[in-house]
């Protein structure tokens, strides 16, 4: 099913043919991407001209461990949702870092259409679907500080 290029999605990943087969996929699976960046600068200099909707995220890029950093900053200064993708998940840091979850590398483009699917879910609805295959979903949408499971 094709949807509406309403998702505006940035990919920071330092792996070029990677960040190009990703963008592929999105723009098939109906995204907008808004940019791809290898590093820091790059990821938040796209993200304060772009606003996205939905980042997916590397942890460790050109400039070593900063993923976690740019995703703490796309969340709360940008609002976006953000997903890891990571080839050594215990460098996803505890709590997430404001992320929904992480996909472990390498991945197949199912993986990644379903979890934009269920990205999607979450920003449009703020609720939390079943968690696609092959992701890790974060701590926090599993246990709420109010006790409430997520819907």
């Amino acid at each position: 099913m094709r949807v509406p290029p309403d998702l505006r999605v940035l990919i920071v990943e330092d792996q070029a043919l990677l960040a190009m087969e990703l963008e592929l996929v999105l723009a098939e699976a109906g995204c907008d991407v808004v940019g791809a960046a290898m590093d820091t600068r790059s990821a938040l200099a796209i993200a304060e001209r772009e606003q996205p909707d939905l980042a997916l995220v590397d942890v460790n890029l050109l400039d070593g461990l900063t993923g976690p950093q740019i995703a703490q900053t796309l969340v709360s200064r940008h609002g976006a949702a953000v997903v890891f993708l990571t080839a050594n998940p215990e460098q996803i840091p505890e709590g997430f870092a404001g992320a929904l979850g992480a996909v472990s590398k390498p991945f197949d483009e199912h993986t990644i259409r379903a979890v934009v699917d269920f990205a999607r879910q979450f920003i449009e609805n703020r609720t939390v679907g079943e968690p696609p295959r092959r992701f890790r979903l974060a701590p926090w949408l599993t246990t709420p500080p109010d006790g409430i499971a997520p819907h």
